[in-house]
């Protein structure tokens, strides 16, 4: 990033009414934090960095904290329920699945976002508190959204620890691989009910001052089959993307209708992943078992005509099965990951952009017969 972007970066976030730095960390419930933790390791190559259990006093839940790049996932388990934080992340397993309970945003002010979100609105769940150790002071504070997802403000600026206090700092559980997998959270997506999408929009508008990026609707993303609508909301310097979907009524189930209906409501659907190397990624990661959506040979057939040339040759593409889109700006590279749980519900893509900063709009019709196949797989179609 130049220093003239970086200066017009920070000029956005000062005029912004809710100035955000970027994603903090996507804080993960599951039944069993060790073994999740060992495989976002292994297979996604990611580093454990920072740990919370009873060796630390932590007597109900155990904690794993794994980065790559500035990309920071955390993983909860319960141990034994005691307080109603315990009670509602076992709940939370028992009735989602492993899933998402948090889409933790780093801000400079976790006081001034707070009290902005919730003049405007938002359903405060914490209000700002402070977390101290001999590395500094953590400022949090926590507002609801969709289903029983919450966005927890962070403000680390007064902080060095590896994480938060009562953290401690963990050796690696494997050695990451030579060249990283992936440097940073690019966008992160949300599936709410049928009718319920403009609320959401909204509310990331009045309670955060988010503003729309791009908006899919009608044939934009429609198979024969099955439909969904999105729009993407952001902050002023796009480094917070987050993109929501609802199921259209179609001929049959929608993936939306499908997650709805296994995750028990409104949650995360996916997790977008940027990479530099999204052939090295997806070689390491298959080779580390990761499975990815499969795409027939005939959308390589004609892809020159309509995608240009990239940094990749066709062949490579084809073999990988790695999509690919162009628009005004640029183009971009990218693959999406099979669901990484039993039920068919939260799945990643790996994402890497050479100037746009679409969505893949290009890819939805081949993405979602992808999807589909798979649905048709579990019978859920």
């Amino acid at each position: 990033m130049t220093q003239t972007t970086e200066h017009a970066f920070d000029t956005a976030r000062q005029a912004d009414p809710f100035p955000v730095k970027g994603m903090d960390a996507v804080v993960f419930a599951v039944g069993n934090a060790k073994q999740a933790a060992h495989y976002y390791a292994s297979a996604f190559g990611m580093k454990l960095v920072a740990y919370s259990g009873p060796e630390n006093g932590s007597r109900e839940t155990a904690s794993y904290v794994l980065e790559s790049g500035g990309a920071r996932f955390v993983f909860t388990t319960v141990i034994k329920a005691a307080t109603e934080r315990g009670r509602f992340l076992a709940e939370h397993v028992a009735e989602h699945g492993d899933g998402v309970v948090d889409l933790a945003i780093e801000v400079p002010d976790a006081r001034a976002a707070y009290a902005y979100a919730v003049e405007h609105g938002a359903r405060g769940l914490e209000e700002p508190y402070e977390l101290k150790d001999e590395h500094g002071t953590v400022v949090l504070a926590a507002i609801a959204t969709y289903g029983q997802t919450r966005h927890t403000l962070v403000d680390r600026s007064g902080y060095s620890g590896p994480y938060l206090p009562g953290f401690v700092a963990a050796t690696p559980i494997v050695a990451p691989p030579a060249k990283r997998n992936f440097q940073a959270i690019d966008h992160c997506v949300g599936n709410v009910e049928l009718g319920r999408m403009d609320e959401w929009v909204e509310f990331y508008h009045r309670v955060m001052g988010f503003t729309n990026m791009k908006e899919f609707v009608g044939d934009d993303i429609a198979t024969e089959y099955s439909a969904l609508m999105s729009k993407v909301v952001a902050d002023g310097t796009r480094k917070v993307k987050f993109p929501l979907n609802e199921p259209a009524i179609a001929k049959k189930k929608s993936q939306i209708d499908e997650y709805l209906e296994f995750y028990g409501g409104p949650g995360l659907q996916h997790i977008a992943l940027a990479t530099n190397d999204i052939v090295t990624t997806v070689r390491q990661m298959k080779a580390a078992g990761v499975e990815f959506l499969d795409t027939p040979d005939s959308y390589y057939d004609t892809l020159g005509e309509w995608a240009g040339e990239t940094r990749v040759p066709v062949e490579t593409l084809r073999e990988l099965k790695i999509l690919v889109d162009r628009d005004e700006d640029g183009y971009l590279l990218q693959i999406f990951t099979k669901p990484v749980q039993d039920r068919p519900t939260v799945f990643f893509e790996m994402i890497e952009r050479h100037g746009s900063m679409g969505f893949g709009k290009g890819n939805f019709k081949a993405l979602f017969e992808a999807i589909e196949r798979e649905q048709e797989k579990r019978g859920n179609l």
